[in-house]
C-alpha cells in the first residue's frame, strides 16, 4: 500500500483514539474504531487496487499501440514501390492499412503484396526510368 494511503489509516487511529480518551468512552468506543478503521482500510484497499488497474491497463494499451506501430513500419518496408495493378507510386501514407501487414492501393484498392527486398526493387525501378 503506498504511504499516504497508510498515512490516512494512521490518522483515522490516531484521531480515533484522541475521541475516546477526550470523551473517556474506552470500552464500547474501541470495537467502534476497530470497525471504523476496518471499512476505511477496505475503502482504500478498494481505490489503490482501482488505481493499480488503471495503470496497467494504460500500460498494455500503450505497449500495444507501440507493437502495432513497429509492425506498421517493418510492414511500410516491404511495401512495393509501384501498385502491380494501376503503376501508381505507393508511399506508406497513401496506402489503406487493413491490418497490420495487409494493405492496399489508395488508387485502385488492389492488395499489396509485401516484398522482403523492398530496397533492391525500388533501385531496379529506379535504374529502369533512367534507361
Amino acid at each position: 500500500m503506498p504511504e499516504h494511503w497508510k498515512q490516512i489509516q494512521s490518522a483515522v487511529w490516531l484521531i480515533g483514539l484522541a475521541i475516546l480518551a477526550w470523551q473517556g468512552w474506552w470500552w464500547p468506543g474501541i470495537l467502534v474504531l476497530v470497525a471504523i478503521s476496518g471499512v476505511t482500510q477496505a475503502l482504500i484497499k478498494r481505490q489503490v487496487d482501482k488505481e493499480e488497474e488503471a495503470a496497467a491497463a494504460k500500460a498494455k494499451a500503450q505497449a500495444q499501440q507501440e507493437s502495432e506501430a513497429a509492425r506498421r513500419v517493418k510492414a511500410a518496408a516491404l511495401l512495393p514501390a509501384v501498385c502491380p495493378n494501376c503503376g501508381a507510386p505507393i508511399t506508406p501514407e497513401n496506402v489503406h492499412w487493413n491490418g497490420p501487414d495487409k494493405a492496399s492501393c489508395s488508387f485502385c484498392g488492389a492488395s499489396l503484396p509485401l516484398v522482403e527486398n523492398v530496397q533492391v526493387e525500388r533501385e531496379e525501378k529506379d535504374v529502369m526510368r533512367e534507361l
